[in-house]
């Protein structure tokens, strides 16, 4: 603990980072995740919160967030519950609105995003004063762990295709792990009408209208521990959909 509080006084510059963790049927995840979390901004000494975003877990999600929010205390665990699954887009909007801190992480609660990787998407912004720096599974010592060919397949189709169309500037656009100016991330949210797969695409194309700065991060992606992958038939199928509705619009 001492040394935590040495870290902590060590940042005094003010700045404080909002997690955003939207959870559907994460009862399994979630407390490794946010244990991981609250160990890696105690060692950084950087000032947090966590926000949970549970859209009606039938699993029991919300209930172990409450478990959790009562081991690490209120002021760093706020629970945001929705009554139904509403989408990723409004569940950004919903947390954004909350969210105490200057800068907001945007991440999976199912672990494929791993929170050791949080000081160095802090450094890069601030060596760079980046709008927002997003995780990237394609340069540096990125890479994808647990995918079978098909989703490798995808994911590296998808990002192509957008590149080749979009000249977005960036080189993972469908990843989700992504730290955002908490000004910048509320400019892009109020203009980004995608659900699903497409919506973090679009949230890396609308920056690029906007001439935000984006600076990247090399990240390991492991596949979900717990649980079923929500990428489908449909997602793609909407992906596409929304790829071609971006590049008729932007």
């Amino acid at each position: 603990m001492a040394s935590r509080k040495g870290s902590q006084q060590s940042r005094g510059d003010g700045d404080k980072y909002s997690v955003l963790l939207p959870t559907y049927n994460e009862r399994e995840n979630l407390p490794l995740i946010v244990w991981l979390l609250v160990k890696y901004f105690g060692e950084s000494g950087y000032e947090y919160e966590i926000i949970v975003i549970d859209d009606g877990s039938p699993d029991g999600t919300l209930e172990v967030a409450e478990q959790l929010q009562k081991i690490y205390g209120e002021d760093k665990i706020l629970l945001r519950p929705r009554a139904k699954k509403l989408g990723l887009g409004t569940a950004y909007i919903h947390g954004i609105k909350h969210a105490r801190g200057n800068y907001v992480f945007i991440m999976d609660a199912d672990l494929s995003h791993h929170p050791k990787f949080i000081p160095e998407f802090i450094k890069k912004q601030r060596e760079g004063g980046y709008d927002l720096v997003s995780g990237t599974r394609y340069r540096g010592n990125g890479g994808v762990y647990g995918w079978d060919l098909r989703r490798k397949l995808i994911s590296r189709g998808a990002n192509y295709v957008t590149q080749v169309l979009l000249r977005p500037g960036a080189s993972d656009l469908t990843g989700s792990f992504r730290l955002y100016k908490k000004v910048v991330l509320e400019s892009l949210v109020e203009r980004c009408v995608s659900k699903g797969y497409v919506f973090q695409m679009e949230m890396i194309v609308r920056a690029r209208q906007l001439n935000y700065t984006i600076g990247e991060v090399p990240i390991s992606f492991v596949d979900r521990v717990y649980g079923e992958s929500k990428l489908g038939g449909n997602e793609i199928v909407s992906f596409l959909k929304g790829l071609l509705t971006l590049f008729a619009t932007t």
